[in-house]
């Protein structure tokens, strides 16, 4: 299902030719070691958790001319019950094809599954943990994605099941202190804004306080983030600005700063429309793989 949101001849393929190349970038001494010899291999997996990235997985076998059967889908969660019954290796491919191939292959595919399985893992986490709260919005994503990784990062956020933001800073304007700062004020930046982003983007003001919050509203601003504020403060802010508005404005609070598992909890209220943070992505770890053949 998420594999039909990358496009069919999309950039991402291009980037998967590109690790492999980075990865061979003139002998591929090993590959001599072990010749063509058809071979079979298992993939396996070592930890809990979502599983993610498998068109990426895939598209390096494909590009590297194996053949792999998945066991599982995108998006399964093998708990550690399920990892205990299988010795704390879970099948969840088949690759065949050559074997200096399925080296060729095993580090990038590998990296891939590990670093995607480790954010839709952290995703889903944090998620559930909100969700177990009562809260009833969004949980975000950020921009704070790792350069050459993005598409794989936020697509990993969706199989997590949470939202994954703005994509790049032509998806929404958001206006930042250093914005803020160089326009002059809240007012001058979103009427700039405005005039070249037209109806159909989003414009988002990151504000400190509740002031600036009012003037970036009244402004016409549709996404207000509240920076920063501690747990009280945001769910006070948030309140009364809910219930001042009420009626007259539409837009949307977020929070974001510092929001972690640790400490998610104390931020959360209903008031508030979108949480977003970065430890889904760049605060997680990554989900054990590995590539045996069979002897």
């Amino acid at each position: 299902m998420y594999a039909n949101l990358l496009p069919v001849n999309g950039k991402w393929k291009q980037q998967i030719t590109d690790y492999l190349t980075e990865d061979v970038p003139s002998f591929d001494f090993g590959g001599f070691v072990v010749g063509q010899k058809e071979e079979t291999a298992t993939l396996l997996m070592k930890q809990s958790g979502l599983i993610s990235g498998i068109p990426f997985a895939s598209e390096v076998f494909k590009q590297c001319e194996l053949d792999v059967e998945w066991h599982y889908k995108e998006g399964d969660f093998i708990s550690t019950e399920e990892l205990a019954k299988h010795n704390g290796k879970l099948l969840v491919a088949t690759v065949k094809g050559p074997a200096n191939k399925i080296l060729l292959s095993e580090r990038t595919a590998l990296n891939l599954l590990a670093r995607s399985s480790g954010i839709a893992t952290q995703s889903y986490t944090t998620k559930k943990l909100a969700d177990e709260a009562g809260y009833t919005g969004l949980i975000a994503g950020t921009r704070k994605t790792t350069p050459g990784l993005r598409q794989l990062e936020k697509y990993s956020m969706l199989v997590g099941g949470v939202d994954t933001h703005r994509y790049d800073l032509s998806s929404m304007v958001m206006l930042k202190d250093n914005h803020i700062t160089s326009t002059g004020s809240i007012t001058k930046a979103v009427k700039s804004a405005r005039s070249v982003c037209g109806f159909a983007i989003k414009i988002e003001v990151e504000v400190s306080n509740e002031e600036d919050a009012k003037e970036a509203i009244d402004a016409g601003a549709d996404v207000i983030m509240l920076d920063n504020f501690s747990g009280k403060e945001l769910q006070e802010t948030a309140q009364r600005l809910k219930k001042l508005y009420d009626g007259k404005k539409s837009f949307l609070l977020e929070c974001s700063g510092g929001l972690t598992l640790q400490n998610l909890s104390s931020y959360l209220c209903n008031d508030i429309d979108i949480y977003s943070t970065s430890s889904i992505h760049q605060g997680c770890g990554i989900i054990d793989f590995s590539l045996k053949i069979k002897a």
